[in-house]
């Protein structure tokens, strides 16, 4: 019986293809052995440090080689990783990590003085493990990750073995305000994301763990190995499922060298490795991507370039047509899904023509069902919430009321429903309307309104505060504070903003202001759809 699980599957690569890349950041190059080897050390590091069967380690890492490093450690032990989102504050670090039941941190030296703030907090942390950068110190209370993995190890057997059902959590903000963590099973997460199939080479999905490390053996005699460049966060979904795609194919996957997303560097990579592929949020990183390429026509041919791949925020058909203009030889593919249900819907663009906004093919998965459980007849105009079955997550992490909500059962099968609306055209193609609750999308980063209010409301001087999305060119919507005020007293944007920063991660500050009475209903809940109305038209800005 095959054992669908990562770390055999990674292993299997690294054993056919040694000296192949694995990882590039810049001018770092880790084999697919040094990969292994590395990742060997640091498993046997956790173990060694008191972790057991399924235990928790949180990598609180930018983009760079040690993010999937730490991962692969991970499923080599029979352990669970998690993401954290490194913008986050104090409290809300606090909430995840001990939400998570961690028991290792893996984290950047640069974050040593956050960690500390709130490692008293944590008292389930075994080891803290330091990833150096040049100018910051290694604390005391931590190891160094560079000592841990130098001398490297032999494949790490655990005094469990590694299985299909063992987890990978995957926080999501959602719509519930705090972070929940979506429990895959290892085996459910590769076949919901194709199980090894490769559309652009005609490969179907694997029957053996053995055909990872056979399928790399091929791309090497080939010639042509892919190189994908998550552009997007690894602690999101999006970058790090395909980043682990890319890798399952005998691949490589290459970071970008700098924290802040410059488009003429990523450019420049693309170019100088020959990559494949790019992985992306919607128009955050695509409107700076076609700005550029608007401003030095024919700089960046880029030939090898194959494919962009968007999800998490609505991609618009202008910005697709404009990518293409300069780009014709490349494929874009809008994905509908987020952490809890992949292979919603997907919209293809290319050969110079773009596909319109919002609209999506369904996957061979996906249905859309009213909130009664009965399925949207194609040309109906009736509005439904997009499902998906078949490989699905086993619930939220500690959190069976959440799971019961999304996870729900249609015609006597289990679905992912995790919110998004929309309408089923006559040609069985969707038009997606939008997630029903309050959440703010803001560059791919979910953000729940109610944490915001509470923010603002502490502020000196303001009655009452509501938060609501307006549209935004480049990040799809951006934050506005609607702030009523006790007397005359006016505070201004940047002092709301730097109020909400001190408390919440800078993405939750608000970027609009309007000062107005709230007003509530007599039960007290917030007229959003009225407030975000007011709040254009005050603003001037259309919907």
């Amino acid at each position: 019986m095959e054992v669908w699980n990562y770390a055999n599957l990674w292993e299997s690569v690294a054993s056919a293809i040694p000296n192949r890349p694995a990882l590039i950041h810049g001018s770092r190059v880790i084999s697919w052995r040094d990969f292994d080897r590395r990742a060997n050390a640091l498993a046997q590091h956790f173990i060694d440090s008191g972790l057991t069967q399924q235990s928790k380690v949180a990598a609180y890492l930018y983009n760079a080689p040690e993010y999937i490093e730490t991962y692969f450690a991970a499923f080599k032990g029979g352990l669970v990783p998690f993401n954290t989102n490194y913008r986050y504050g104090g409290d809300e670090l606090t909430y995840l990590f001990d939400n998570a039941d961690a028991e290792a941190v893996v984290f950047h030296a640069s974050f040593a003085e956050m960690a500390d703030k709130v490692r008293g907090r944590l008292p389930k942390v075994k080891t803290w493990v330091a990833v150096p950068e040049p100018g910051c110190a290694i604390p005391d209370w931590a190891v160094s990750y560079d000592d841990i993995v130098a001398k490297g190890a032999h494949r790490v057997e655990a005094p469990w073995d590694r299985s299909a059902d063992d987890l990978l959590l995957m926080y999501t903000g959602g719509t519930t305000g705090m972070p929940k963590g979506v429990m895959w099973r290892q085996e459910d997460l590769f076949k919901g994301l194709g199980g090894g199939a490769n559309l652009l080479l005609g490969l179907p999905p694997m029957e053996r763990v053995a055909e990872a490390g056979e399928r790399a053996k091929a791309v090497e005699a080939s010639g042509d190995q892919p190189i994908t460049i998550p552009v997007a966060p690894l602690m999101h979904a999006t970058g790090q499922f395909i980043g682990f795609g890319q890798l399952v194919s005998g691949g490589a996957v290459a970071t970008l060298p700098s924290r802040r997303f410059n488009p003429a560097e990523l450019f420049d990579e693309v170019q100088r490795l020959g990559v494949s592929g790019l992985i992306i949020v919607g128009p955050a990183f695509a409107a700076p991507m076609l700005e550029t390429l608007e401003a030095n026509p024919g700089k960046w041919p880029m030939p090898s370039l194959k494919r962009i791949v968007s999800s998490g925020a609505m991609w618009g058909a202008e910005n697709k047509q404009g990518l293409l203009k300069h780009l014709p030889h490349i494929m874009l593919m809008d994905s509908l899904g987020s952490s809890e249900a992949l292979g919603l819907a997907s919209s293809v663009s290319g050969g110079g023509a773009a596909a319109g906004t919002a609209k999506f093919t369904t996957g061979p998965n996906a249905a859309v069902f009213t909130e009664e459980g009965e399925r949207v007849l194609p040309g109906s105009g009736v509005r439904g919430l997009v499902a998906v079955g078949g490989f699905t997550p086993s619930g939220y992490y500690k959190d069976p009321e959440k799971s019961a909500k999304t996870f729900r059962t249609f015609e006597g099968k289990r679905w992912s429903v995790p919110g998004d609306w929309a309408t089923v055209e006559a040609d069985g193609s969707i038009t997606l309307l939008g997630r029903g609750s309050q959440v703010i999308n803001t560059g791919g980063e979910k953000v729940f309104p109610e944490e915001v209010e509470e923010a603002l409301k502490r502020f000196p001087g303001v009655r009452d505060a509501a938060v609501v999305g307006v549209p935004d060119p480049r990040f799809g919507e951006r934050i506005c504070a609607v702030v009523e005020v006790i007397g005359k007293a006016e505070p201004t944007l940047a002092e709301l903003a730097a109020h909400v920063k001190s408390h919440l991660a800078d993405y939750k500050a608000p970027r609009e202001l309007v000062l107005a009475p709230v007003g509530r209903a007599p039960n007290g809940k917030l007229d959003y759809k009225a407030l975000k109305a007011m709040a254009l038209a005050k603003l001037g800005v259309s919907a």
